[in-house]
């Protein structure tokens, strides 16, 4: 019997394996994407050094400057989400919660709007304005459903979802209105990046953005033990001591925080915050110690994939990535539920 408990459980060997085997993919589906694309290039021409200081590699010049940049961005916005959607069904106890469910995305939304239709043309750390308001944007929406959902007091969790909900809505409401009166090529410019789109982007802006990913995802996996507690209940968690306020705040803004930045980046891509952690979730437990890490990882790795795809399969056009998360997550996801769900607690 002993035995057998000791088998459910995650231990640091077990957690070290998993995250290994997790990376191993994430480098091979990389490197496999890399080369993939509607031009053609070759390993060893990327890599050739020219004799000549006057001839342009095209093979070093598609790899470096087009499809590492997107690459990159793909792996990042991907981690990004997953962990986001981790955060928020935890400090939500609702399994079908994403990280645009709190207004995220439609905050994000009106500011990209805001900024395409006032016809702004400046930049600001190399990003444009549809980056920088969208980034704002996010952030706002959120503190008005964070300071909304504080005001219910004891039903802080139905208030949240709420107020999510209603902020959705308004917002959604005045984007219909803005692209209503804007010219046609505004509005297809607004409906593309609402899509969700990869673009190659400078690498000092995939350092940035990287950074703030990375350091997001790190915080939320070093309060990953309390969040296990908190997903029982928050009577439960106060209980036994543990600072529910104080862990809930801390959650929510990281998590808000890196899908902000990760909304700045790409656009609206869905499905992949509310895919992933599930299919880690019924794959290898509820334990969020071992949550944060394969969900950045697998959430990279499945957003470089899906992007891969929308950029070939009808090249040379391109089709949205939001697209692709949504066509292939939705079947993948429903395969794992029906093979997994028996063996796993949801939350209660």
């Amino acid at each position: 019997m002993k035995n057998e408990t000791m088998k459910g459980l995650l231990t640091p060997g077990i957690l070290a394996r998993r995250t290994a085997l997790a990376v191993a993919v994430l480098v091979a589906v990389m490197f496999v994407c890399s080369f993939v694309g509607a031009e053609r290039i070759s390993l060893k021409a990327v890599f050739c050094t020219a004799t000549d200081l006057t001839t342009v590699n095209p093979d070093h010049e598609i790899f470096v400057r087009v499809r590492l940049p997107r690459i990159i961005l793909a792996a990042i916005v991907g981690a990004a989400l997953a962990c986001s959607g981790v955060t928020f069904q935890a400090l939500l106890r609702n399994p079908l919660a994403d990280p645009y469910i709190l207004g995220i995305s439609s905050g994000a939304a009106l500011g990209a709007t805001i900024a395409v239709l006032g016809g702004f043309d400046w930049t600001l750390w190399g990003r444009s304005p549809i980056a920088v308001f969208a980034f704002a944007g996010g952030l706002a929406a959120v503190w008005l459903v964070w300071s909304i959902g504080r005001m219910t007091g004891k039903f802080y969790v139905t208030g949240l979802l709420l107020a999510g909900v209603v902020v959705n809505a308004f917002f959604s409401a005045i984007i219909m209105f803005l692209t209503s009166i804007a010219k046609s090529q505004q509005v297809h410019a607004t409906i593309f990046w609402l899509m969700g789109n990869m673009v190659e982007e400078d690498f000092l802006v995939l350092w940035i953005g990287t950074g703030c990913i990375a350091s997001g995802i790190t915080a939320l996996f070093l309060i990953s033990p309390q969040l296990n507690i908190l997903s029982l209940g928050e009577d439960d968690a106060r209980s036994i001591g543990l600072n529910t306020t104080g862990i809930q705040t801390f959650a929510f803004t990281i998590a808000a925080f890196i899908t902000a930045v990760a909304v700045s980046l790409s656009g609206l891509i869905g499905f992949v915050g509310l895919i992933v952690p599930h299919a880690i979730r019924l794959t290898f437990g509820p334990d969020h110690r071992q949550l944060f890490p394969l969900c950045a990882i697998i959430g990279a790795a499945f957003l470089v994939g899906a992007d891969t795809v929308a950029r070939t399969v009808v090249a040379p056009a391109q089709l949205p990535v939001g697209i692709v998360t949504a066509i292939v997550g939705g079947p993948f996801f429903l395969v794992l539920l029906v093979k997994y769900s028996k063996k796993v607690h949801w939350y209660k």
